[in-house]
């Protein structure tokens, strides 16, 4: 698929099945693909994913609801709760995106007139990170959505997984096969957004 399409068929899709078009070890090849080739400020690497599938996929999500539960009123759980078991639950997997602060604290020790910038740029790297996994996922014939429960998951997410604490938890992206496309997309007009001199 050319690029320019992948692009323009990123969507979030919010309705999802649990469903695969290619094979477990595919998935971990895209993973392995945006985490080798996605730049970072100074190469530091910072990016960190973990791939959830089957059962880790379902419970992470259990996590979310179980965390949500404690503090939503009902009635706002009730409604959370569907989203998610409609949405992100009932999908194939989730990858979770962190970034490592053992190098961004090194970057700062290192370089202490940019020592403001490192948690920026590591931002913007794990930013660029999830969007080459979403449109590697799109190309691979899934729908994903990008989430943020974090930072209330974090401790029972690095407990559940013993997960390293100076990994910091910054998005979720549960994917499956699409199960209903997508809203149209409403853009802004163009000559609000950008500017061209020649």
């Amino acid at each position: 698929m050319e690029l320019k399409q992948i692009i323009r068929d990123r969507r979030s899709y919010y309705s999802l099945s649990p469903k695969s078009p290619i094979t477990n070890d595919a998935i971990k090849s895209l993973i392995d693909t945006a985490i080798l080739n996605v730049p970072s400020a100074f190469n530091s690497q910072s990016a960190r994913m973990i791939l959830l599938l089957n059962e880790h996929h379902v419970r992470l999500w259990d996590i979310v609801k179980d965390t949500l539960q404690a503090i939503l009123p009902a009635e706002a759980f009730n409604d959370s709760k569907g989203k998610i078991d409609n949405c992100f639950r009932s999908g194939y997997g989730t990858v979770l995106f962190f970034e490592d602060q053992r190098v961004v604290k090194g970057l700062q020790e290192q370089f202490p007139l940019y020592q403001d910038n490192f948690p920026v740029w590591s931002q913007h790297s794990s930013a660029m990170h999830q969007y080459a996994v979403w449109l590697l996922l799109e190309e691979a014939g899934f729908g994903a959505t990008l989430q943020h429960y974090n930072p209330l998951i974090n401790s029972a997410v690095a407990q559940e997984w013993k997960i390293d604490s100076e990994w910091k938890l910054v998005a979720q992206m549960p994917f499956g096969v699409p199960a209903q496309q997508p809203d149209q997309k409403v853009f802004s007009p163009l000559d609000n957004r950008r500017l061209f001199f020649e």
